[in-house]
């Protein structure tokens, strides 16, 4: 009975533990992180969207018409996300009414109902509705549209750009001043849409914008359209040609001026504009230099501007920063380093703004070449961050570059895998997928030990991916491929645990003996060290043997470029 009770206690503490510490996924984490059977169905084509912002009251109301291909024949579930506490009101799919009828007297002042047409039902499901597209739907390989209605309170951010939401904010004269941070909450947070990272509207995207006639409003790409609408109102019609990620569709409104200028790249003349508060137009004139700077070191490095039909643009925004698409969201206080600070601990990162050059390397990793699943967001954030190094080894050399990188190991925080689970809504949560998965890439660059060939690949994969939506697989294999060495043990170790790798290490007069430790099996990483001279070695799990004869100098380094571990045995 003694053992029984025992045995008994143990399983209760582990059932616990499991409930306290585990982090079970929710039927809602799953309908808005995979490509479930109501979205795999149809591949979006465009957005196009209006809204019109109630300042006063921080409502908006709007519509969003989705275009899409159909990819499989009659299937007649959509899903269609939108966060509480914002609501869809109706919808038309090719002329045909769905509504809920809860809401049909709002429908009857937003919609026409075409004759003879009974009302399709949707069905909300937490922060997605089912639209029921019926026997109207559909073959494979045809294109169709849905114009869904909309409106409600989003929710504020409390703090953007981390926690997301809508932004309601004043400027320094206590003038409107408001746009949304919506990565990691989700574009779904503001406008109806297909809210999975991995499928962009093929054919780009518009941003119809109502605000009273005393503001402007800024958004992504080009300006098409400007109304005035005789009751205080002015409507600005921005779009896009290249595909987008979601979270990048982005409405700036504020007391806005522009200036710019052509940068001659290596696409041919690219606009590069600036659309800044008004109070800040000669400050900008001054700290926006560095985004021509940004642009000359990173076409170097990644190749052309991904998006010259769209167009560059640097917009002051009321919170830090974001990567949104042709339209760069700033907010570094006009200041050199991370709003004054240096998150490389090298000194070299109070040289630039940290926020121009960040934000827009994100323009080649993140919004040119996208992760499909935010469990790979480390597409994003590694590359971008090893970017920072390559501005600076642009302008400053090599070793200001090495610096740069290594300093933000301190940065690194081994506590959770940088790639999360799967087809959930789970993203990456601390700093890892930014500084560990850069000091991943300087690694592996020391192994390929060859700058022209690392820079190729670094173009080819802009190029090889060219506004697509990739996996980490497809970027591992590109890597190893062109590189012509297996890098997968090193993903593995770097991205998919928390073990930095130790090379353990013991000296024997002139001999040197090594392993690698608290690694994945099969680990490889070659290491350029220092041993009588600099030299190679190709260490395994067990112990090699380098003799050098005759004894010298047997003092013993590794390489410091390489993000490894080291530990003296007896």
């Amino acid at each position: 009975m003694k053992f029984v009770r025992r045995f008994l206690i143990f399983y209760f503490l582990l059932f616990v533990c499991c409930t306290v510490f585990s982090q079970p996924f929710t039927h809602a984490d799953t309908l808005r992180g995979s490509n479930g059977e109501y979205r795999d169905w149809w591949n979006v084509l465009r957005y196009d969207i209006s809204i019109k912002p109630d300042i006063i009251n921080k409502t908006i109301e709007g519509k969003t018409t989705i275009s899409f291909e159909a990819l499989k024949d009659n299937s007649s579930i959509m899903q269609i996300d939108l966060q509480d506490p914002l609501v869809i009101d109706s919808a038309v799919f090719n002329d045909f009414l769905i509504n809920d009828s809860l809401n049909i007297k709002r429908l009857l002042l937003t919609v026409l109902i075409p004759k003879d047409v009974a009302p399709i039902a949707f069905k909300k499901e937490g922060n997605s509705y089912k639209l029921n597209l019926g026997w109207k739907c559909h073959s494979k390989g045809n294109s169709y549209s849905i114009t869904i209605y909309y409106h409600g309170k989003p929710i504020e951010a409390v703090k953007p750009p981390w926690d997301g939401g809508f932004v309601w904010k004043k400027d320094k004269q206590s003038r409107p001043w408001i746009s949304v941070a919506s990565q990691g909450i989700g574009a779904s947070v503001w406008y109806p849409c297909k809210d999975y990272q991995g499928d962009e509207p093929d054919d780009g995207a518009s941003l119809t914008i109502t605000v009273p006639d005393t503001l402007i409003a800024v958004a992504n790409g080009r300006l098409v359209d400007t109304a005035n609408n005789n009751d205080g109102t002015k409507s600005y019609k921005w779009e896009v040609k290249a595909p987008i990620n979601n979270y990048d569709i982005i409405p700036y409104i504020g007391k806005y001026v522009p200036f710019g200028e052509i940068y001659k790249g290596e696409n041919g003349n690219l606009t590069m504009d600036y659309w800044v508060l008004d109070y800040n137009l000669e400050k900008a004139k001054k700290q926006f230099k560095d985004a021509t700077r940004m642009m000359k070191a990173f076409e170097y490095w990644f190749g052309p501007y991904p998006f010259y039909e769209d167009g560059y643009k640097l917009v002051d925004a009321p919170y830090l920063g974001m990567e949104n698409q042709s339209a760069t969201a700033y907010g570094n206080g006009y200041k050199n380093g991370y709003y004054g600070e240096d998150l490389s601990h090298s000194g070299w990162g109070m040289k630039f703004d940290f926020i121009i050059v960040h934000e827009s390397g994100h323009e080649w990793f993140g919004n040119n070449i996208t992760s499909k699943d935010i469990a790979d967001m480390w597409i994003h954030e590694g590359f971008t961050t090893y970017s920072e190094e390559l501005f600076t080894e642009y302008y400053y050399g090599k070793e200001a570059g090495n610096d740069y990188v290594i300093g933000q190991r301190q940065n690194i925080e081994n506590k959770k895998n940088i790639i999360t689970p799967y087809g959930v809504n789970k993203e990456p949560e601390d700093n890892d997928m930014y500084y560990k998965a850069a000091n991943m890439i300087h690694t592996i660059r020391q192994v390929i030990n060859n700058d022209s060939l690392f820079r190729q690949i670094l173009r080819g994969l802009n190029k090889t991916f060219y506004h697509q939506t990739v996996t980490t697989k497809q970027i591992e294999d590109y890597i190893s491929s062109k590189s012509k060495i297996n890098f997968s043990k090193v993903f593995d170790q770097y991205l998919r645990t928390i073990q930095v790798p130790t090379l353990e290490y013991k000296i024997d007069g002139y001999k040197l003996s090594y392993r690698w430790t608290n690694c994945v099996s099969g680990f490889n990483l070659p290491l350029k060290i220092n041993f009588k001279g600099e030299r190679w070695i190709k260490p395994t799990e067990s112990w090699q043997t380098l003799n050098l004869y005759p004894e010298g100098d047997t003092k013993f380094s590794i390489d410091r470029n390489f993000y490894i571990n080291t530990k003296k045995v007896d």
